[in-house]
């Protein structure tokens, strides 16, 4: 009988663990992500900046953000309403253009962005060239001053 009890229990934690992921996956989801090359073709046409989050799925902080920062209200709004916002997986063998560039995701990472580390951001002007890259994992609260950040210098990005 005891066994059993140890047994149902151990059932019941773990259906409420996978409640406890899967409500945090659906959390994440508040951010209107578009592809990369969706982005920037939507940028030409909208005089909106793009956020571009680059993550890998083996990146332990990625998942954190996607869970933490993503989900909180004010950055998805934020990302929703104010920017084109796009995720770009670093490890994707697909070729994109980086600043006028043909090149692989890999390629501009290292080379156009010269980025070494995940979580990373760029900002894309609408015309297609990069602003800024920031490498951190932030709390939502960092993410939003970023995002007030950026949307000060708005006006002077956007013709870029």
């Amino acid at each position: 009988m005891r066994l059993r009890v140890s047994l149902l229990n151990a059932l019941v934690a773990i259906l409420v663990a996978s409640t406890v992921s899967f409500g945090a996956e659906a959390k994440a989801s508040m951010v209107k992500w578009r592809t990369y090359t969706d982005a920037l073709e939507f940028a030409k046409t909208s005089a909106k900046l793009v956020f571009v989050d680059l993550y890998a799925d083996w990146c332990v902080p990625c998942r954190v953000m996607d869970k933490n920062v993503y989900s909180d209200p004010t950055v998805a709004s934020l990302l929703n309403n104010r920017f084109i916002s796009a995720k770009l997986d670093v490890d994707s063998k697909d070729t994109i253009t980086c600043d006028g560039q043909r090149k692989t995701v890999d390629r501009c990472y290292h080379d156009v962005w010269e980025l070494n580390a995940i979580p990373a951001f760029v900002l894309i002007a609408p015309k297609g060239l990069t602003i800024l890259t920031v490498t951190d994992s932030m709390s939502p609260q960092e993410m939003r001053m970023l995002l007030y950040k950026f949307l000060e210098k708005e006006k002077e990005w956007i013709e870029r």
